[in-house]
């Protein structure tokens, strides 16, 4: 067995980070822009894969998303919004959500945000008709916006 140490490689971070970020942004604008049809689709989905890759990097700096997944998958079905014969694959999509949206509304709290992450939610789900309800994705995405802002309480504390 070999005891040295291995150097830790972060890129992987900053890469997931910046990938989830333009994955969120360009579905949101490619939403945005459906009602200007195929041609504003596609412009909404290239402009926002920009700004989201951009938010996804800084993203990585705050949570690590194999981190943030893996607390979720192991934790949830202890949460009080825990609902009996749900699986991971009900609540993930939320978790997802409040974590490709955090950067975007740079960290805010959750009443500040909840109605413009309701409006998108509704948004994404009309793509996306699997999802849950907002009413039942709710606590899923409050929880994974307050680990989420405790991280990055956590993050600003130590650049202090």
């Amino acid at each position: 067995m070999n005891d040295e140490k291995k150097a830790v490689d972060d890129s992987g971070k900053q890469a997931l980070g910046t990938g989830a970020g333009a994955a969120a942004g360009a579905v949101t604008g490619a939403a945005v822009g459906a009602p200007g049809g195929p041609i504003g689709m596609a412009i909404g989905a290239i402009a926002g894969g920009v700004i989201g890759a951009g938010a996804g990097e800084s993203m990585a700096e705050t949570a690590n998303v194999e981190d943030y997944r893996a607390h979720f998958q192991r934790d949830y079905s202890g949460a009080a919004y825990y609902r009996p014969g749900t699986t991971w694959d009900d609540y993930e999509p939320a978790y997802q959500f409040a974590f490709d949206h955090f950067e975007e509304y740079h960290g805010r709290p959750w009443a500040e945000v909840e109605p413009d992450l309701r409006e998108e939610w509704q948004v994404e789900r009309a793509v996306r008709p699997e999802r849950a309800e907002w009413a039942e994705a709710r606590p899923a995405i409050s929880a994974g916006w307050d680990y989420l802002r405790e991280g990055a309480r956590k993050v600003a504390a130590g650049k202090r």
